[in-house]
Formats: C-alpha cells, structure tokens, sequence
C-alpha cells in the first residue's frame, strides 16, 4: 500500500488531478499544501503538465513544477528524459525542456478521466 505524502501541488494541477488529493492545508503562492497519493505518479504529471503549453527552462520548470527539493526535482526530470516524456535541448546558455508526444500521451493518460 502506498503511504501519503505531503507535498506543493501548482493549483491548476490540483484541480485537474484531483484524485492524488487526500486532503488540501493552506494554499500558498499558486500552490495548495496537499496530503497526497501516489506521489511519484503525480510529481511526474506535475512536469509534464508545466510543459504541456510551452517549452521552459530548467529554472522556470523548477520554479512552476513546485517540486521542492532539488535532487528530487532532478531525479524527477532525468525520468522523463530517460523515457522520452521530455526532450532536452541545449538554447545558448540556457537547457530548454519540451514535452514530446509520449509525454503528452503520459499526461492524456491521467487527464482523460475528466474529459
């Protein structure tokens, strides 16, 4: 059995992935503090869900996915690279990260529900 954790959803991702929700705290700065299920699946959605409209940089990923810790954020990312959810890009100084058409199937996977 899975056991709940306690992490920041973005709100907009709140609303759309209701069901990892067990119960919500205090909404701060775009985010709702949230007892959640499944956690892994859900920090996956919360990146693919980011990049689903624009490509970003590491940084503005980081900063939206409201994935807290850094080493998970990256342990996170390197994932979705790995198995073609995400591509990489390198854009002068600056990575920049696009969802690929299997990462849009990954996110239409959980998204459909409410469709």
């Amino acid at each position: 059995m899975m056991r709940a954790r306690l992490t920041y959803v973005p709100l907009e991702v709140a609303e759309q992935f209701e069901d990892f929700i067990i119960k919500r705290d205090e909404e701060i700065l775009g985010a709702v503090k949230a007892r959640t299920r499944d956690y892994s699946t859900l920090s996956l959605l919360k990146l693919l869900y980011q990049l689903r409209g624009n490509p970003m940089t590491f940084s503005e990923l980081y900063s939206k996915s409201k994935i807290r810790m850094k080493k998970s954020f990256l342990n996170y990312l390197h994932l979705c690279v790995d198995y073609n959810f995400v591509k990489k890009e390198a854009v002068g100084s600056n990575m920049i990260y696009t969802i690929t058409d299997k990462g849009h199937t990954m996110l239409g996977l959980f998204m459909q529900k409410n469709n």
